[in-house]
């Protein structure tokens, strides 16, 4: 028998849905508000949870995750009488099983809990796969194990084997045509061609046909018939990278793709039916883009079916360690080099580097020290950061003291305030916690703070 968590503050659908699902044969607990309910959810494991979205005080998003936190395997339907799709995305974001408006039919509500309940054992699966997504430390060509990633990994895994339409986003480096092709080889597609093509790297006169194809004589040089890359794509997948610079003129033709999955040739009559997965990819801020008229938001909203966020390097410093040790290994069999590892020093210096140019920064940095060391190991002198004069907190002890001296309290001040910075983005504003991590105290912190900031 599943046990379900029924909160809403309007006693009048609180009562309607605690005689409809006991009827249905669940055992029933009902909050009338969010702050009932997190307490009901310390006391009891439920299976299920419906809650209203809007409430004093804590609201259904609040209790949505709250009881993620508390349970994450804890199904959570939302359901309002304000319906919005910015509060379904939130809701969706934050791992809300449906989302659902207060006119909805009791047949519809009693498929969703049974669709969500049946869904449950494949949420346990997933700790599973983390397990063992942490204990191999990658998925696919991706590496790392920090928190961030390890969301990545999971999302690849259960977006890979659908149809839907997915757009990456993240800054350049990042790494998103290997998320793309992470999810290909782990889709039922896998035996077919992966196609990928950046979209911001060929002229806009040759980008129609190399999607597209064209037909012989359609224009000067045309001498045969050429398929186009959805054609290739067929029954496999296609990567359109850097999508945002795709002119509009091909917008409305992709469009057609994705509505409609056929196309036309350059100088054809007849349409060809394709069946090729879209995965799309972009540095930029689409969403802004479409405001400002740039790229059409009908197709943004056909490509963004499943977003994957990839977040920086900077962000995720606890990959550097495990991302150099790889690239150190590469190269070091690519140049006939016997180089083990980095030498400490020279790992905090990378530590301590923001990686404007992400992962493929990074992966350029060890190559060049691999292919200018002389000895078995990394060492400091032999880390070329292109074009950046400041490479973190080290700099000035890897550069020397100069002639004219340097400000040893100055000095001091900044090497403390990027400890700061750093400590708290790795605990997510939480001025608690970041005291944690520099083993001090709170009150001590929030002086230091104060004092960076006069």
């Amino acid at each position: 028998m599943a046990k379900i968590l029924v909160v809403d503050d309007d006693q009048g659908m609180r009562e309607f849905l605690e005689i409809l699902l006991a009827r249905e044969g669940y055992e029933i607990i009902s909050a009338s508000g969010g702050k009932e309910a997190l307490s009901l959810c310390k006391k009891h494991k439920f299976d299920l949870a419906i809650t209203d979205l809007k409430m004093p005080n804590v609201d259904g998003i609040d209790v949505l995750k709250s009881i993620k936190e508390i349970s994450p395997e804890t199904m959570v339907i939302l359901i309002t009488a304000y319906a919005s799709g910015e509060t379904a995305v939130a809701a969706m974001k934050e791992g809300a099983y449906d989302y659902l408006e207060k006119n909805f039919d009791v047949e519809e509500l009693k498929a969703v809990i049974k669709d969500a309940l049946s869904k449950k054992g494949v949420k346990e699966e997933d700790a599973v796969f983390m397990k063992d997504v942490e204990d191999a430390l990658s998925f696919g060509n991706m590496i790392g194990k920090s928190k961030e990633m390890l969301k990545v990994y999971s999302l690849v895994k259960k977006v890979a084997d659908t149809t839907a339409n997915v757009l990456i986003t993240g800054e350049s480096g990042t790494g998103k045509e290997l998320v793309a092709g992470a999810i290909h080889e782990n889709s039922s597609r896998k035996d077919k061609l992966f196609v990928a093509i950046n979209c911001g790297g060929i002229p806009e006169n040759l980008l129609e046909s190399e999607l597209f194809g064209y037909m012989k004589g359609s224009f000067s040089g045309a001498h045969v018939d050429k398929p186009g890359l959805f054609e290739v794509a067929h029954r496999g997948t296609i990567f359109l990278d850097e999508i945002g610079e795709l002119p509009p003129f091909l917008q409305v033709k992709l469009l057609r793709v994705v509505q409609e999955k056929t196309f036309r040739r350059i100088g054809s009559t007849e349409d060809i039916k394709v069946d090729a997965r879209i995965i799309s990819a972009t540095n930029q801020d689409l969403e802004q883009k479409v405001k400002n008229s740039g790229f059409r938001e009908d197709l943004f909203y056909r490509l963004n079916v499943i977003p994957v966020k990839i977040p920086p390097l900077r962000e995720r410093d606890e990959d550097i360690p495990l991302l150099a040790k790889y690239f150190i290994e590469k190269y070091s069999k690519e140049f006939g080099k016997e180089i083990k590892k980095i030498s400490p020093y020279a790992l905090r210096l990378l530590m301590g580097y923001p990686f404007p140019g992400n992962v493929r920064e990074l992966e350029n940095i060890i190559e060049r020290s691999v292919a200018l060391e002389t000895t078995n190991i990394i060492l400091p002198e032999n880390l070329v950061i292109s074009g950046a004069g400041d490479i973190g907190q080290d700099t000035v002890l890897n550069a020397g003291i100069p002639d004219e001296g340097i400000n040893l309290n100055e000095e001091l001040a900044r090497f403390e305030g990027l400890l700061i910075k750093k400590a708290l983005q790795k605990a997510n504003g939480s001025k608690t916690k970041a005291a944690k991590y520099l083993k001090i105290s709170f009150d001590s912190l929030r002086y230091r703070l104060e004092k960076l900031n006069t």
